[in-house]
């Protein structure tokens, strides 16, 4: 699990706060993730993330 937040944060890197699970998506695919990577992405709730802080957290929680 914890790979999986260094993964994600890995393709968010320069992402600007707040954002929807929509922009970052369209953030990490611009950059190059892997399907996993972007699969994490879209099993995350919608909404919007203040931070990579909640987005780690939504990922551990999906």
């Amino acid at each position: 699990m914890a790979q999986d937040f260094i993964d994600v944060q890995k393709y968010l890197a320069g992402m600007s706060y707040p954002a929807t699970k929509e922009q970052l998506v369209e953030h990490a695919k611009e950059k190059g993730a892997p399907k996993d990577v972007l699969d994490e992405l879209t099993r995350l709730p919608d909404g919007e993330y203040d931070g990579p802080n909640r987005v780690s957290s939504a990922v551990a929680h999906t």
